[in-house]
Formats: C-alpha cells, structure tokens, sequence
C-alpha cells in the first residue's frame, strides 16, 4: 500500500545526497577537480636560415624559331622527322633550285659583259689620253671616254650585286636549323608549292636551355635588390616538376622586368636551367624556391604549433606562472616540419600539442618536450600500461 509520508522522505534523502556533490563541481576552477589542463611545450630554436619563397611557373623556351621559306617554289625533299632534335645548320627543307641557280648563271654572265665593256673604255681612255698632247682628240672626247668608264664601272657594280642576291637566293632552297634545337612536325610535305614567308614549314625550339617565368612580389624585388647592393652572392633558383620529390634542379635569375604590373604590385621575373637532357620542355608547370641574400640566425617553431586567428598567424607561449600568452608572428621558410618565424626569441616556451585546452589569460601544465637536432619535438614515449601494454582488462 502506498504511502505519502515515507515518499517525502525518501525524496529529502536523495536531495541532500546530491547537493555536496554539486557544490564540490560549482567550487572547482578552470582546470577542474585536477588543476589546469596539461599541454605539451617545446621551446624556440634558433638556426641559420637563408630566405627563401616559393613559387610556381611555367617553362618556355629559350628560343623559338617559326621556320618559313624565304623564296617561292615547289618542296623538294623534308629531311627530318617529326619531333627530332637536330644540330645547328642541319638542312630541314630542300626547295627546287633549278629557277634560282639559272638566275646565278645569268647573273654571271651579265656581270662578265659589264666587265668586258669596263675593260673596252679603260682602254680607249688611255689611248685617247696618249694622243691629247698632240691634239688629235679633244678635251671633250677625253671627258666622254672617262664617262663612259665610271658608268661602265657603275654598271658591274649592279650586276655584281644582282648576281649576289641570285646567290642568297639560291642558298634560301636549302632551309637549314638556326639552333640546335627539337623541331615540331612538318606542316608541308614534299611536292607542295611554297611561297615567301607562308605557310610556317615548322618550329624549333632550342633544348639545351629552358626559361622558368614567375611572377614575384614587390618585397621581393626590393630584397634582391638590397642584396645585390651588399655584395651578397646572386640569387639561386631551385625548380622541381610535378612528378619530382623536392627541388633537384638548380638555376639562376637571368631578367628582371623594368616595371611592376600596378594591378597585382607583382613584376616578371625569370630563371633560366640548363636542359642537357631535354627533359623541361615548353609549357610544363614547375615549382620554384628563390634563394638570396646571406644566411642569418632565425628563430623557428614547429609548424603545428601556428594557429590562424582570422587573418594573423599566432603561437601561445607560456610565461610565468605558467600563463598562456597569444604572439602574433610573421612567417618565413618552412624548412621540414619546422617554420622560421619572426615575433619570438630562442629559448622562449610555446605550446606545440593542446592548443585547443589552453585558453589565453589561463594557467596550464606544461609538459617539456625533448627537441632533436632541427628543433622538433620528439614525442614521449607511451606510458606503461597504455595500448599494447599493461594486463588485460577483466571481465
């Protein structure tokens, strides 16, 4: 049978067993019953650290030549295959030479009568000049005859020259490579009637070296320059291609630009690499580290240890009594796992694993980590009786 009286009492007992334990909770800090929460710190290093920036690019090559036929007439012979690469002079097109070497014949052989012609004035001059003490002729045939010696003259001159563009004409039926270079196809086949300048026969690019164009901010550009003003050595260029590990290819800055873009306050540069092997070729996309100026002593955290609060990179450092203080930094190379940072000193404590337990203004417990040689946390070996270890849970 039900009872009211001994379900109110029931009902007080249960409440005063749950108010001291409300009451312990309600009373315990930030931390909890167990005091601030734990985190994981290391602290800052110092090592020498050369800039550096990375970009991407693209590979162009160093020159590109539009073949094209420099006199009309019929395609003879196409002397390479698609895609070869050739030396520099290597013939590529042959075009019929029989018009253009009876036009050298002919100019030969109008030079050889002007000459003639030369050789008959001269010659009657100087008689004519032989007979003038004694008045056989008169003045005005001797300055006839010295006429007709310098138009004469005049005239071999312009078949001389009419013969030498008959020559050039001639050496155009044969299209030679003016680089060593990888050619594309062959637009024209034999047996095709070709004409001065068009159709383009094909192109070639040069392979022993290929360009890298990038484009580089202003600070950039103002660093390079202050470097080369303190006689530091040029700036060195590492390239790696998409399927590559790393940055194995070494390069140089070879142009400048003479003006910033003020859109994008960014300007043109370009490195330039060796291609022994043809394996950059035009068009592939390329990562690139620009190196310069001397090394310098930088200070470097564990780059998990950056946090982002909107558009500022932060790291907490924990100062006295163990108060977790934000620092705003600014970022440099990222060298392994480690990034140079500037805004903390070496020696200073930064917490690199717990971030999200560690509240700005608020204690923690540090737990020092051992760094290795770079700089990076070494992580604490697992305690006894953790996951693989200790005696099985019962049952």
């Amino acid at each position: 049978m039900f009872d009211p009286k001994m379900s109110m009492l029931a009902t007080a007992l249960l409440a005063m067993l749950l108010l001291p334990g409300c009451n312990r909770a309600d009373s315990a800090g930030p931390g909890g019953p167990e005091g601030p929460p734990a985190v994981a710190v290391a602290p800052v290093t110092q090592r020498s650290v050369q800039q550096a920036e990375d970009f991407s690019a693209r590979l162009e090559a160093a020159e590109t030549v539009a073949l094209r036929s420099r006199v009309a007439g019929t395609l003879n012979q196409v002397h390479f295959k698609d895609g070869e690469r050739v030396a520099r002079g290597a013939l590529l097109f042959s075009i019929d030479p029989r018009p253009y070497a009876a036009e050298v014949s002919r100019g030969e052989a109008q030079l050889a009568a002007t000459r003639t012609q030369v050789d008959l004035a001269k010659a009657e001059l100087a008689r004519a000049e032989k007979l003038l003490p004694m008045q056989a002729v008169s003045q005005q045939e001797i300055d006839q005859l010295r006429a007709s010696v310098k138009s004469g003259e005049a005239n071999a001159q312009a078949a001389q020259a009419a013969l030498n563009q008959a020559q050039l004409n001639l050496g155009y039926t044969r299209i030679v490579a003016p680089v060593a270079g990888r050619l594309s196809r062959a637009n024209v086949t034999a047996g095709n009637l070709v004409g001065v300048g068009e159709p383009v026969l094909t192109t070639l690019v040069a392979a022993d070296r290929i360009h890298a164009w990038f484009d580089a901010s202003e600070a950039t550009l103002l660093r390079l320059q202050a470097a080369q003003r303190a006689g530091a050595p040029g700036a060195t260029v590492l390239m790696g291609l998409d399927d590559e590990d790393g940055l194995p290819h070494k390069g140089t800055i070879d142009f400048i630009d003479n003006r910033l873009d003020p859109a994008t306050g960014s300007i043109r540069m370009r490195a330039a690499f060796a291609n022994p092997t043809g394996r950059f070729v035009p068009g592939l996309s390329a990562r690139l580290r620009l190196i310069s100026g001397a090394p310098t002593l930088t200070a470097t955290v564990p780059e998990r240890a950056i946090a982002t609060d909107q558009t500022r990179k932060t790291v907490l450092v924990v100062g006295a009594n163990n108060i977790v203080a934000p620092r705003e930094v600014k970022l440099g190379a990222l060298l392994g796992g480690m990034r140079a940072v500037s805004g903390v000193k070496a020696g200073e404590t930064i917490i690199v694993d717990g971030l999200q337990r560690a509240f700005p203004g608020a204690p923690v417990t540090p737990q020092l980590l051992k760094v290795d040689a770079e700089g990076m946390p070494i992580p604490p070996p697992p305690p006894a009786g953790g996951p693989g270890g200790g005696a099985p849970a019962g049952k």
